[in-house]
Formats: structure tokens, C-alpha cells, sequence
């Protein structure tokens, strides 16, 4: 039984044009759409030890900064999942990440959960995306980025 909460975890990186952020396509029985690295914690992992070991293992990269945002929304309980979550669960609970990538590998996808990856600007990340939450949230990391880089110059 899964616990009802999801982390989203939005991998970005530095480029001389700016910042890249890392899509990932869901196979095709998970519903083949673009997004971050999603997951939940296990067992009695806290909600940040899940989106760390979640991106390690959807993407393989091991250097990297997590930031914890201040932002997250719900998801409604859809009919597909009530066998892995508990009974009486109506909505999921979404926390945004994002990772500062220090790493100019491809990233290591697992094929049983993406078939397909991509470093992309905000625009063709925001293209890519199906989920309004999902666009808000990248939203939000763009604004968190360009603020930080603002701080430092």
C-alpha cells in the first residue's frame, strides 16, 4: 500500500543560455505523458528523503543540490488507483522539489517507468507537460531560479 503522498521533482541545470529542465516520459501503461521525477516516499521516509531517492533512482544522478519549495497542491484519488492506495484516500498530496543538477550525463532511465527523456527549455518543457499542477509547479521553478541567480549577481 502506497502512502497518499507524492513528491515532484523538477531536475534543472545551468547552460550558457540559461536553465534546462529535465522531462521524462512515462510509459506508455502509466500514461504516456511528459514530467518530472515523480514518486512517494516509502515506509517512514520523510517527504525529502523520497524526492532524493526518487531522483536517484529515475534518473541515476548522484550530484546534485535538493530544494525543498514552500509550494504543493492535491491531487484527486482517481478510480485506477484505489487498490495501492489506502482505503477512504479522496485526494493525494503533491510537494515540489527541485534539483540542481551538477552532472552533464544523460540521465539513467529505468524503462520499466520512462521511456524517454529530454533536456529542455521552459518552453518546450512547458509544451511537453499535460498536467495544469504540473505546469504551475515548473512555473514556480523557473521563478525560483531566476530569482536565485538575481540574489548571487
Amino acid at each position: 500500500m502506497r502512502i497518499p503522498i507524492q513528491v515532484l521533482v523538477y531536475p534543472v541545470r545551468r547552460i550558457k543560455k540559461g536553465w534546462e529542465y529535465l522531462m521524462l516520459k512515462r510509459v506508455e501503461s502509466r500514461g504516456g505523458f511528459w514530467q518530472g521525477v515523480t514518486g512517494a516516499p516509502e515506509n517512514s521516509e520523510t517527504i525529502t528523503k523520497g524526492a532524493y531517492r526518487e531522483l536517484i533512482e529515475e534518473t541515476g544522478y548522484t550530484s546534485f543540490i535538493l530544494i525543498k519549495t514552500d509550494i504543493s497542491y492535491t491531487i484527486p484519488m482517481e478510480e485506477r488507483w484505489e487498490n495501492i492506495y489506502p482505503k477512504g484516500t479522496k485526494e493525494i498530496p503533491e510537494y515540489l522539489f527541485i534539483a540542481l543538477i551538477h552532472q552533464s550525463i544523460p540521465p539513467k532511465i529505468d524503462p520499466n517507468e520512462h521511456t524517454e527523456w529530454k533536456w529542455c527549455t521552459f518552453e518546450e518543457a512547458m509544451q511537453l507537460l499535460k498536467w495544469d499542477d504540473n505546469k504551475s509547479a515548473l512555473k514556480c521553478v523557473k521563478k525560483y531560479i531566476n530569482e536565485d541567480k538575481k540574489k548571487k549577481d
